[in-house]
């Protein structure tokens, strides 16, 4: 016999359950349909993971973690083949890889290897030209996110790295090392062909090219080879005459920085380098230097095939090319010892006349015999205005009488 009321009770229950849960979870969408957090609490939460021994803050606790190990020095990822630990995990894959094959990414257009992807992938862009990282308050564009990072920088002025030692800030980390080991002197680097350190171990590796002569940056459309690449990147603007370095005062450009920041001087007048013997100042840092030797009458730059000696290198450098003549013309079978006299020869053949007077319709080969021929321009204005001022002369003393 089925008893009835208690099967009421249980529906009663039943609907009031219902009813109960229905009621809280309208509760909880009205609650969830509000937002959860201000946007200011958001901007709190955000900022909340701060460094206690400096006044960084992070979005994450785990970033938070990585960052205060640069304060302690910890490395808790070990290696298992040997015995180098890293601060970061993403550190140690890297180097587990050195255990493997060398350099196990191959390009495709030319015979390097790799250890990283990344490093390819920027290899790949050398040869395709690409740059997809674009600048937002100018119109240069990068091969690399991490140098339009650092370009970035010269627009914000942001210098994010900073000395724990000093006051002074940097844009790249890599200035910052260099810098702190002036507080240290510590040069572990030693070169075993020589007595000189370094606390650099890539400055320590160029140096050991001047050794060996080795040059493993070649450029692709000519037969020259450097020891270094920013040597080659420059080189790569003779070919295809890019100057990116504008002057903002004229309409020049250049292909070097540092000839721009020469040339922005010759505006404003400023010579920052002072003589300490005299009260001689210089706008160009090589200007000073040769000067310097006017006191010394130091040559140290030899020839290793004669006895001369220079006070300038550029000077060693140009005597050097007296005993070979490098430079031979494709017409004829005659050779130079410097390209600059090459191209004037090569004139001869083609008939080429690149300076061409704006004062008359001659054209010269040589800029020796334009800035002559000009020379002859002035020496008539200056004959036709003392003719003029002699015969004006006379006619003005007899006014006078």
């Amino acid at each position: 016999m089925v008893n009835r009321s208690s099967e009421a009770d249980d529906t009663h229950c039943s609907m009031a359950m219902n009813a109960d849960i229905d009621t809280v979870v309208n509760e909880e969408i009205e609650v969830h349909e509000e937002p959860l957090l201000s946007q200011d609490v958001e901007v709190s939460i955000k900022q909340k993971w701060e460094c206690n021994q400096c006044d960084k803050s992070f979005p994450s606790n785990g970033i938070l973690i990585k960052h205060q190990r640069t304060h302690n020095g910890e490395k808790s990822y070990q290696c298992k083949q040997c015995n180098i630990a890293f601060s970061r995990k993403d550190h140690l894959i890297l180097h587990q890889m050195t255990h493997r094959e060398k350099n196990p990414y191959k390009c495709n257009q030319c015979d390097t290897a790799f250890s990283q992807k990344s490093i390819l992938i920027n290899d790949h862009r050398t040869h395709t030209g690409e740059k997809p990282y674009e600048c937002s308050q100018c119109d240069k564009t990068f091969s690399q996110k991490s140098i339009l990072i650092n370009h970035q920088r010269t627009h914000t002025g942001e210098k994010p790295y900073e000395c724990n030692q000093c006051d002074k800030t940097f844009s790249l980390k890599c200035n910052l090392k260099i810098h702190q080991q002036t507080h240290s002197g510590e040069k572990l680097n030693q070169c075993n062909q020589c007595d000189k350190s370094f606390s650099l171990k890539r400055t320590l590796i160029m140096h050991q090219r001047t050794h060996s002569g080795e040059k493993p940056y070649h450029c692709k459309q000519c037969d020259k080879a450097f020891s270094r690449n920013y040597k080659l990147i420059l080189h790569k603007r003779t070919h295809s005459g890019e100057k990116p370095f504008e002057c903002n005062q004229c309409d020049k450009a250049f292909s070097q920085k540092c000839h721009l920041i020469s040339h922005q001087r010759t505006h404003t007048g400023e010579k920052p380098y002072e003589c300490n013997q005299c009260d001689k100042a210089f706008s160009l840092k090589g200007n000073l230097i040769r000067h310097q030797l006017t006191h010394t009458g130091e040559k140290p730059y030899e020839c290793n095939q004669c006895d001369k000696a220079f006070s300038l290198k550029c000077d060693l450098v140009n005597h050097q090319q007296t005993h070979t003549k490098p430079y031979e013309c494709n017409q004829c079978d005659k050779a130079f010892s410097r390209n600059c006299i090459l191209i004037i020869h090569q004139r001869t053949h083609s008939g080429e006349k690149p300076y061409e007077c704006n004062q008359c319709d001659k054209a010269f080969s040589q800029k020796g015999d334009f800035i002559k021929h000009q020379c002859t321009h002035t020496a008539i204005l200056v004959r036709n205005h003392m003719s003029a001022i002699n015969v004006i002369r006379p006619f003005h003393r007899r006014v006078i009488l």
